[in-house]
């Protein structure tokens, strides 16, 4: 994004113009931006020639999932609903992974008569579940482990998800008993070594931690797995002070550890794919005096961007046009919703706002509109998509009695 005349453009797009003409707010996503994503993973990882399969939690839009599939990449899905919609957008079965600590049986039988690549299990009892379906079907059916490494990865606690506290995977003691568990069983196949530390990680050093122990318990197992599974988490840059994660470092230790391991990396990528192609456009419907700072109350809510309000996330606020005269008092920009958490951001010296001026509130590409609802009976916003040179509207504004 650049000012032009101290306008905002995305994409050579006047976002004022895009504001006036599709009303806010609204989600504006760069095709272009999605692409040279893309490009800059597998330029960072070509020596090592990994599965990318794509977090589908982090954007579902079809529009977007039609394009992943464009690029070659594969699927990471957490649900039955997530599969179906890789499934439509022509994703190669084979290159789909169901991740997820509560597969229901409707789920796993879904995802065996899909024939997908593998099925990641996180427990004990999903196993037997998995077990129990593929042998009423009289099938064999490839399967990963989830190892917890217990591995902190120096992120926001509510998205860590390798520490021995959190939910997901299993301890290093019960999984290698379920190895030998699998090996007794006739319609189960273990190819794959699952694992996953966490989400928005900005430094590689947690990455490396996580290899040694995934090192350790392959020695331990005596296992030869045909697949790593090494998860995403790949963070960005949401303050825009070039605060990123080295990726050449994280690939350098995967060569190191495929040195010794032979098997095929797969990586789960979704806010590192799609998080900065993305924004929202939002309209000052007022602005509220207050004590000690002015609220600036926007057209855009938490149900419509949930993540400052669910762990506290802080994303930029820019104005689309650019003045040089500053508030003297900083802004509180929140939202209409009935709730204190509906704030996105609290900003000193930010410049003079009138009501009605346009801003858009930077990389929300990835768990925007995903994790969007439709509470305090809002409507969930439209969605566009900047595709070579042309605005595509790839999902429609809901309206009310859409929810009625």
């Amino acid at each position: 994004m650049i000012y032009i005349k101290n306008k905002l453009s995305i994409d050579r797009f006047d976002i004022s113009n895009i504001a006036k003409k599709y009303k806010t707010p609204l989600y504006c996503y760069s095709l272009k931006k999605i692409r040279e994503n893309i490009q800059t993973f597998k330029v960072n990882f070509n020596k090592i020639n990994p599965l990318i399969c794509y977090a589908v939690k982090a954007n579902s839009n079809l529009a977007i999932l039609k394009e992943i599939k464009k690029n070659n990449l594969g699927a990471d899905v957490v649900s039955k609903g997530e599969l179906i919609k890789v499934l439509k957008a022509g994703i190669n079965s084979k290159k789909i992974v169901f991740s997820g600590v509560g597969k229901t049986s409707e789920e796993i039988e879904y995802a065996i008569n899909k024939n997908i690549l593998l099925i990641n299990a996180e427990s004990k009892s999903e196993i037997l579940e998995i077990q129990k379906i593929a042998k009423k079907k009289n099938k064999i059916v490839d399967i990963g482990i989830r190892l917890n490494p217990n591995t902190d990865a120096k992120t926001l606690s509510q998205i860590s998800t390798g520490k021995k506290e959190n939910k997901f995977g299993v301890s290093q003691k019960i999984f290698l008993q379920l190895i030998k568990m699998i090996k007794k069983s006739k319609n189960l196949n273990l190819k794959c070594l699952s694992v996953h530390i966490g989400s928005q990680i900005l430094n590689h050093k947690p990455y490396q931690k996580m290899l040694e122990v995934v090192n350790k318990i392959i020695k331990l197992s005596n296992c030869n797995f045909e697949y790593v599974d090494l998860g995403g988490g790949m963070g960005i840059d949401y303050n825009h002070d070039n605060s990123k994660l080295d990726l050449k470092k994280y690939s350098q230790s995967i060569e190191k550890f495929l040195k010794i391991n032979n098997c095929k990396i797969i990586f789960e990528p979704g806010r590192s794919i799609v998080g900065n192609s993305g924004v929202l456009i939002t309209k000052v419907i007022y602005i509220k005096e207050g004590f000690k700072k002015d609220f600036v109350i926007l057209d855009a809510a938490m149900n419509d961007l949930m993540r400052p309000a669910l762990y506290g996330a802080k994303h930029k606020i820019i104005p689309l046009k650019k003045i040089n005269k500053k508030s003297k008092k900083s802004y509180e920009f929140v939202g209409p919703i009935c709730e204190s958490t509906d704030t996105f951001a609290t900003i000193k010296n930010y410049q003079k706002l009138n009501e009605k001026d346009y801003l858009i509130i930077c990389d929300v590409g990835a768990y925007g509109m995903s994790l969007a609802s439709n509470y305090n009976a809002r409507p969930k916003p439209l969605e566009i998509l900047i595709k070579n040179s042309k605005i595509h509207i790839i999902n429609k504004r809901q309206k009310i009695s859409d929810l009625i």
